[in-house]
């Protein structure tokens, strides 16, 4: 998802999906400033991951 860094140049925040963990990749700098609606994306991609990783058939529960 596109975001800003703290010195407003455009970066991107990624979110995958790495076997059975979600990874929240941030930019160059570590910091990733966003508005109020990217913050939202951001939990709607979080919450997306999360269930992949949950639906994945070689997950083992318990």
């Amino acid at each position: 998802m596109r975001c800003i860094d703290p010195f407003g140049r455009d970066r991107a925040l990624m979110v995958l999906v790495e076997d059975e963990r979600v990874v929240l990749v941030p930019p160059p700098g570590a910091a990733a400033v966003l508005s109020a609606q990217q913050a939202r994306g951001l939990g709607r991609a979080l919450d997306q991951a999360a269930i992949r990783t949950d639906e994945r058939p070689d997950r083992q529960v318990g």
